[in-house]
């Protein structure tokens, strides 16, 4: 799987179910995927968050050496956006001391910084999981099932999710695979036993 900035639930339904990740660290920069966005349910709908990154399109950049563009206050903007979109939520007081200061300390490299988010989730869901690291590029995989396709935010099937309470479900209805961050905040304790119930959606 590709780290991305605070992946969405198809990503973590595949991971809970296969029990051991690899994660993809040698693969080229790709713009416009889930690597540097994610999808929140603000007061309007769903809402991207992006992170700015410094990118060169005449020549190929890893992903491991693409840095953030820190000119813009994006974490300020990102942190003010969940706080509007889920303040009132069942469980954002629950784990706000701990997500803060991923939108409070300054963040240099995409990938370290989409790690750290990643390895924070983990805690917040309490999720043991078995990660490791890809050693080199491989266009394809024989002895792993590939699920580097979810970091495509432009050809993402519709996976037809489980319903769950959201904050503002009743007046734009239920939208599905959003961050992993809109399920930890809805149904906090209970976003495991979602998660495991929804591999089959994918």
């Amino acid at each position: 799987m590709h780290p991305t900035y605070f992946p969405n639930v198809a990503h973590f339904a595949a991971m809970l179910k296969a029990g051991e990740v690899v994660l993809e660290m040698h693969d080229n920069y790709q713009k416009q995927t889930y690597r540097n966005r994610t999808f929140i349910y603000g007061a309007n709908g769903k809402l991207q968050l992006s992170v700015p990154v410094v990118y060169s399109q005449k020549e190929r950049q890893q992903y491991r050496n693409i840095n953030i563009h820190n000119t813009e206050k994006w974490q300020m903007l990102h942190w003010k956006s969940l706080e509007s979109a889920y303040k009132t939520s069942p469980f954002f007081e629950f784990y706000e001391d701990e997500l803060l200061p991923l939108f409070t300390e300054e963040a240099v490299n995409l990938l370290a910084f989409n790690l750290k988010c990643f390895e924070t989730i983990l805690d917040c869901l309490q999720l043991d999981l078995t990660t490791s690291e890809t050693e080199s590029f491989q266009k394809e995989t024989t002895d792993k099932s590939d699920f580097r396709y979810l970091a495509n935010s432009r050809k993402e099937p519709n996976f037809n999710f489980d319903n769950y309470t959201q904050v503002f479900g009743e007046k734009h209805g239920f939208i599905g695979n959003l961050s992993i961050l809109d399920l930890l905040f809805n149904e906090g304790p209970n976003a495991l036993s979602y998660l495991e119930n929804q591999f089959k959606h994918l």
